[in-house]
C-alpha cells in the first residue's frame, strides 16, 4: 500500500511537472531567438530618430494580421501608430488570428518610405473595402520590420 502511494505520489508530480513546462514553452515561427536584451516596440522609434535601421529584439502588441496569408502584420508602436512586420525571406507565416497578442520579434527595424501600390495591396490583405484602399493616394512614412524569428507570448 505504501508502495502504491509513492508511486500514484510520484506519477502526479511527474504529469504536474510535464503540464507546467508545455504551458510555459513559447510558441515561435521562424528562426528561435534569444529575447535578452530586448526592448519595447514603444522604444523604437526613439531609437530610430537617430538612425536609418537597426537590428533588435522587441516587444509589442498585434493590431492586425494580413487575413490572406499571415505573411504580415502590424504591432502596436507610440501613439497608436503601427509598424509593419514581414518575415524574412517569406520564410514562414504567423496564424491569421493573432491580433492582440503579445510577440517578441527579432531581425531588423528601419525607417522607410511606403508607396502607394504597397499600401493599397497591405489593405487588400487586411479585407479593407475597395472605397478605402482607392483613399490611399500618398507615400507614407513608417517603421517596418524584417523579422526573422517571432516568439508568441500568451
Amino acid at each position: 500500500m505504501k508502495s502504491l502511494f509513492i508511486i500514484l505520489l510520484f506519477t502526479g508530480t511527474f504529469l504536474s511537472n510535464i503540464q507546467a513546462q508545455q504551458k510555459t514553452k513559447p510558441i515561435v515561427y521562424g528562426k528561435a531567438f534569444d529575447t535578452k536584451n530586448g526592448i519595447l516596440a514603444t522604444e523604437l522609434p526613439i531609437i530610430l530618430n537617430k538612425q536609418d535601421s537597426v537590428a533588435a529584439t522587441v516587444t509589442g502588441k498585434v493590431q492586425q494580421v494580413c487575413q490572406a496569408k499571415g505573411c504580415w502584420m502590424d504591432v502596436v508602436l507610440a501613439d497608436n501608430t503601427v509598424m509593419k512586420v514581414r518575415f524574412k525571406d517569406y520564410g514562414f507565416f504567423v496564424p491569421k488570428n493573432m491580433a492582440g497578442k503579445t510577440v517578441t520579434l527579432n531581425g531588423m527595424a528601419y525607417n522607410k518610405t511606403i508607396s502607394v501600390k504597397e499600401q493599397q495591396h497591405y489593405a487588400l490583405d487586411a479585407g479593407q473595402s475597395e472605397n478605402q484602399i482607392k483613399a490611399i493616394t500618398q507615400p507614407k512614412s513608417s517603421i517596418t520590420f524584417t523579422a526573422a524569428g517571432v516568439i508568441v507570448n500568451e
